[in-house]
């Protein structure tokens, strides 16, 4: 209600304001229920223990888009659906609901299992039929990229819950196909950054990095180098929990130095599309470090 009240008071679109309360609130959660692990953890661990906490809070953000922004999500659902109204709404409330699961590490099995089912849904039915009507344009790759990435690091949440709860076969195999396609991005995306150092860090989509940051060419190339090098350790089995936290920790800190500046600069944008868009590229790209980070948690430390 008090969020309400201030977007009135101050003429803002109830959208981003919305979305910011969401991921305040799962923050607050997280952040509460991971702090044993956080405690117990050392070094970089401390930042694997965020695993969860940085996967569940872009889920609220966006089953807050769902629900307070459904004008903009309603042309995003394929014509041959019926009742789009009701899937748009069911989205936001599945998101919503995972992101709760997730972060509270309560029934983690089935949130993350449906989550990445529902993700890769969404490849299948939309992502695909893009990039294939359209082979040329790098970006419905890169997209396409994202959503499978995200789905499978729904699934490596899941098979860390199978493993400990009995199911260790099941769990291995989820991890696993979430370790084969978080590597594959990383070498993928770490090439696009070679190609385009100017683009979007972590995940290159279309908006450039705004060259008021400061080496922005310098960062795209070293993003690149950590992406590519980080990505075929985890494709082979090497090191995998080594490379997915160092990569893990560094997409995070692209997200609060350069994507966190990014958004409160269009913030600012009286436009609520640029709002919503300085948003979504934070929490996408926090999304990112949550299932890279997902996978480092999932693998036994190497002696």
């Amino acid at each position: 209600m008090h969020f309400i009240i201030l977007a009135a008071l101050f003429d803002v679109s109830r959208t981003p304001v919305f979305m910011c309360a969401a991921g305040a609130l799962l923050f607050l959660i997280g952040i509460w229920a991971a702090r044993a692990d956080i405690a117990e953890a050392r070094g970089l661990d401390k930042v694997v223990a965020l695993s969860n906490l940085c996967f569940a809070i872009p889920l609220a953000v966006f089953g807050a888009l769902h629900v307070s922004a459904i004008g903009f999500v309603l042309p995003l659902v394929p014509k041959y659906m019926p009742f789009p109204l009701f899937w748009a709404y069911f989205v936001g409330f599945a998101l919503l609901a995972a992101s709760l699961s997730i972060a509270t590490k309560i029934q983690v099995r089935w949130s993350g299992l449906l989550f990445g089912i529902m993700m890769l849904l969404f490849v299948a039915m939309m992502d695909i039929p893009g990039a294939l009507s359209n082979p040329k344009d790098r970006f419905v790759w890169t997209l396409a990229m994202r959503e499978t990435l995200f789905g499978c690091g729904g699934w490596v949440l899941a098979g860390a819950a199978m493993r400990e709860q009995g199911s260790r076969q099941v769990g291995s195999v989820l991890i696993t196909i979430g370790r084969v396609v978080i590597g594959f991005a990383a070498i993928f995306y770490g090439v696009e950054h070679f190609l385009h150092p100017a683009g979007a860090l972590g995940v290159p989509l279309e908006k450039p990095t705004p060259a008021w940051i400061p080496g922005r060419l310098l960062i795209g190339y070293l993003t690149g180098a950590i992406l590519v090098a980080a990505g075929a350790a985890i494709l082979l089995a090497r090191k995998t929990r080594m490379a997915a936290t160092y990569l893990g920790t560094w997409i995070l800190l692209v997200v609060v130095f350069v994507y966190g500046p990014l958004m409160i600069a269009q913030m600012s944008d009286p436009s609520v599309g640029s709002k919503v868009e300085g948003i979504n590229y934070f929490f996408d790209t926090l999304l990112f470090a949550g299932a890279i980070l997902a996978l480092a948690s999932a693998t036994p430390r190497e002696e």
